[in-house]
């Protein structure tokens, strides 16, 4: 199971499911609807309990990036599932068997634990302390700062310009 650009991509929404919007946060998950919408664009049931799991799993993968809990709490998220080797003339593919409801959240985790291994440091929260969304860094000085250039680096940078030229 290799962490490839689209479940990188599928974490990264995961984690920014709950922006801020005008000063309040906002869960795009808690709306059954909507949240049935995304589980379903990512392969899910659409079920109240995979919802379940995701608002968990969600919650939990970011606290641990922002360094709020420790990588050790994501262990009772992988309880009961299995990676099970296949293979054919091209090399070893990974299956995942994990229970259906919990699918989307488990390999939620998994492509967390996938980067932290083969890009650490990279996916981390965004520098403006007014966000609450997430960024993978793939610049090759991994030094994106933002989740948004246009929005939060362009707000940063003009805060930072206002003090210099208050002061």
């Amino acid at each position: 199971m290799a962490a490839g650009r689209e479940r990188q991509d599928q974490l990264l929404e995961l984690l920014n499911s709950t922006p801020v919007v005008d000063g309040e946060i906002v869960d795009r998950l808690a709306d059954p609807g909507e949240a049935k919408a995304w589980q379903r664009a990512h392969g899910g049931s659409g079920s109240a309990e995979e919802r379940r799991h995701l608002v968990r799993t969600r919650d939990m993968l970011q606290g641990v990036v922002r360094q709020e809990e420790p990588a050790q709490s994501l262990a009772e998220l992988l309880t009961d599932i299995a990676l099970r080797p296949d293979l054919s003339d091209q090399g070893v593919s990974w299956e995942l068997e994990a229970p259906a409801q919990r699918r989307i959240a488990v390999e939620a985790v998994l492509t967390w634990a996938e980067l932290q291994e083969s890009m650490p440091g990279r996916l981390r929260s965004c520098a403006n302390p007014d966000c609450r969304l997430f960024l993978i860094d793939r610049s090759k000085g991994n030094g994106a700062r933002w989740c948004s250039m246009a929005v939060c680096g362009n707000r940063m940078k003009a805060r930072r310009h206002y003090q210099r030229t208050r002061d």
